[in-house]
């Protein structure tokens, strides 16, 4: 809810207004539930379409003068049929409808206001049809082609991460939801010692934003990144990092669940901490002394996991990054598939459905330049004599992306599908290198248990044999036989 005094503030800039606009509308008291969510379909799309932060609906101002006149309309009590009125909005109207009654008491008389997000990548619809404010009045949508694709233009080109997360916040109280201390620890810019200057780098990058009406608004990029409590933002609140450990290889057992409280950049390190130490290690014995060595080595959890937040599908609701932990394996999972053909990730050229996101997470420090991630992943892999990461896209029905790392597995006992995969991976990297694998490299990349120059040899025959590797020069000896990857 916003303080009274925020509203009252906000009621004023309201009245402001020389007539009824698009995204502004009074009513005294007439409260018909299929208006209303008319008006909310409709406020929610202009709102989008003239870029401002918010529509709104008012009750107990008068349309012409913006006099005060009271209202009568409760929304607490308002019903439809047996439903509570704001029930029944979320039911009829789209999943990407965002919208906050709020009420006061002004010069005596009682308010009501409606403040609706603007539509984010669809429009908001009222039972399946699209409303839009022409002037002062409401229009279905699809009697105006032209503003319909003007729209569209809009809705396509707004990222997620501009979205408005909270909303009309006196500035103390704007940075008092995030972890302001830590994103200038992150960006290594000294500690500002007013307001404004605390204000000004974060406004600039997109933390927060400045309302019409002098308060701040948090973005869901400054909510994803620095809450403080990330429940406190319903847009976001479901894009909290999840970690869940399993007893044994399936998801019937489950030992124990930790869900994000802070943002991204707050939480990460601590993330990967726990990751660290839930994970299953090994104690080897070195003259004599027993030391406890993990199974997985950081950097590939600090560049997977890095790569689950980023490329996320933030448009998904409900559902966020995963990862589950388990005997014999570890699971990254997102929504959204991948850009990129999974055995294209090192080398092809990288995107982001997220740019504002992986933008600050580099600045940040937290992950590395576009596409240089997969290259340290491999390389992890490699230096432990690990299987090579196994990538699972799912396209359908707005995607899924499955990263799996699992520990050291001794030759006999991979499947021929993992061993290929190490050898495509291997050349992969070599090529990246300026280098190209040979029967020799391979032996090498498989460590201490790496099995005879004549097993290596039929591994290398396999994997051509399946089109994922090719030799340089087909007439080459078999002594200086070389190979680089299919696409080479």
């Amino acid at each position: 809810m916003i303080a009274d005094l925020d509203l009252c503030l906000l009621i004023d800039e309201l009245r402001k207004q020389p007539t009824e606009t698009e995204w502004v509308e009074f009513k005294h008291n007439n409260a018909d539930p299929k208006m209303v969510a008319e008006r909310v379909s409709a406020l929610a799309n202009s709102a989008a379409l003239l870029e401002v932060s918010h529509g709104y609906l008012v009750w107990g101002i008068e349309d012409e003068t913006h006099d005060i006149l009271g209202t009568t309309f409760d929304y607490r009590r308002a019903r439809k049929g047996d439903e509570e009125l704001e029930n029944w909005l979320h039911h009829v109207l789209s999943p990407n409808a965002s919208f906050q009654f709020d009420s006061i008491v002004r010069d005596g008389l009682p308010l009501v206001i409606l403040q609706i997000d603007p539509a984010y990548a669809n429009t908001v619809d009222f039972e399946h049809e699209a409303y839009i404010r022409v002037g002062s009045y409401t229009k279905k949508l699809k009697d105006y082609p032209s503003i319909e694709a003007d729209l569209w233009s809009h809705l396509g080109q707004r990222p997620f991460e501009e979205g408005v997360a909270r909303h009309g916040l006196r500035a103390e109280e704007a940075i008092d939801y995030l972890d302001y201390p830590k994103y200038f620890s992150l960006t290594g810019i000294p500690m500002p010692l007013s307001l404004d200057e605390i204000l000004k780098p974060l406004c600039d990058d997109g933390i927060l934003g400045k309302q019409e009406d002098g308060l701040y608004s948090i973005t869901n990029l400054g909510a994803l990144l620095l809450a403080k409590e990330i429940e406190q933002f319903p847009a976001v609140s479901r894009k909290a990092l999840r970690i869940v450990q399993y007893h044994g290889s399936n998801k019937i057992d489950q030992a124990r669940e930790r869900v994000s409280k802070g943002g991204y950049a707050v939480d990460f390190e601590s993330a990967i901490e726990y990751l660290m130490a839930i994970t299953p290690s090994d104690e080897p014995i070195v003259s004599g002394v027993r030391q406890e060595k993990t199974l997985y080595p950081e950097v590939a959890f600090r560049e997977v996991l890095a790569n689950a937040l980023i490329h996320q599908d933030l448009r998904v609701r409900g559902s966020g990054p995963l990862v589950e932990v388990f005997d014999e394996r570890v699971e990254f999972s997102n929504p959204g598939s991948s850009f990129v053909e999974p055995l294209r990730l090192v080398d092809s050229p990288p995107r982001s459905r997220n740019q504002g996101l992986a933008s600050m997470m580099r600045r940040f420090r937290l992950c590395e330049e576009l596409g240089t991630g997969w290259d340290k992943l491999i390389d992890a892999c490699e230096k432990n004599s690990l299987p090579a990461p196994e990538v699972r896209n799912y396209p359908q029905n707005g995607g899924n992306m499955c990263v799996i790392l699992r520990p050291y597995i001794s030759y006999r006992m991979l499947s021929a599908e993992d061993r290929a995969m190490i050898c495509y991976w291997h050349a992969l990297s070599c090529y990246m290198k300026g280098e190209t694998m040979s029967n020799s490299s391979l032996r090498q990349r498989f460590g201490g248990d790496a099995p005879s120059a004549a097993t290596i040899s039929r591994l290398i025959r396999d994997t051509v044999s399946r089109g994922l590797i090719h030799p340089t020069d087909p007439n080459a000896s078999n002594r200086y036989m070389r190979y680089v990857p299919y696409w080479a």
